[in-house]
């Protein structure tokens, strides 16, 4: 647990590099290889906006560690050292792990440490807020995705192995997640759900939010 005169909430943004072929690859039969690649960048920009106009501390994890920056990734790496902010790697085995290997290190400097994904350009600074909020009163905090997972994972403590076990990817990832972790004995907030872009009717969604 963070000491409590910590400052109060750091956003952990995770992302994957831009790789042609390896990011959106439900949007290719519809956008295409690079179609796909420049949806993931336009969406990893967009929360990135979003994240930093809610005016707390915002980190930028990239899923490995790439050397030289490939040039796909020039584009937001320019945007990311712009705005000033600290990249980080992400480290584990799956996308439990790696998520709680972040929580953990917020948790060494801020109060609460929150975590969102950059595909969820409907995480806007007001819905971080109250997220932050409510971990003045929970443990962990959830904000649903209406495919039954999540966009946001908050923390004001976390405990060894809290993400274990969870089918990611799968539609039952929330309610697994809730179980687990109040089976350890951690309070949970629920958010209102939120939507994320996977499919091609999520990509024409995000389309219309730009009109």
């Amino acid at each position: 647990m963070a000491n409590p005169d910590s400052p109060r909430a750091v956003l952990m943004q995770f992302a994957k590099w831009p790789e042609a072929g390896r990011v959106k690859t439900r949007l290719i039969p519809a956008l295409g290889v690079a179609g796909a690649l420049d949806a993931h960048l336009t969406l990893t920009l967009a929360v990135l906006e979003n994240l930093c106009d809610s005016g707390l501390t915002v980190q930028f994890w990239w899923d490995r560690e790439v050397e030289p920056v490939p040039e796909e990734g020039l584009q937001v790496v320019r945007a990311i050292e712009h705005r000033g902010l600290e990249q980080r790697i992400q480290q584990g085995a799956n996308l439990g792990s790696r998520m709680l290997s972040a929580l953990d290190n917020g948790l060494e400097s801020y109060a609460h440490a929150l975590i969102v994904g950059s595909d969820c350009p409907s995480v806007e600074p007001g819905y971080v807020h109250k997220a932050v909020s409510c971990l003045e009163h929970c443990d962990v905090v959830l904000g649903p995705s209406d495919d039954g997972g999540y966009v946001l994972i908050g923390a004001r403590q976390t405990v060894p192995g809290m993400l274990d076990g969870i089918e990611w990817g799968t539609a039952g990832v929330l309610e697994q997640t809730c179980a687990r972790l109040k089976k350890l004995g951690l309070s949970v907030g629920l958010l209102e759900p939120r939507w994320d872009v996977d499919e091609p009717e999520d990509w024409v969604r995000f389309q219309l939010t730009l009109q």
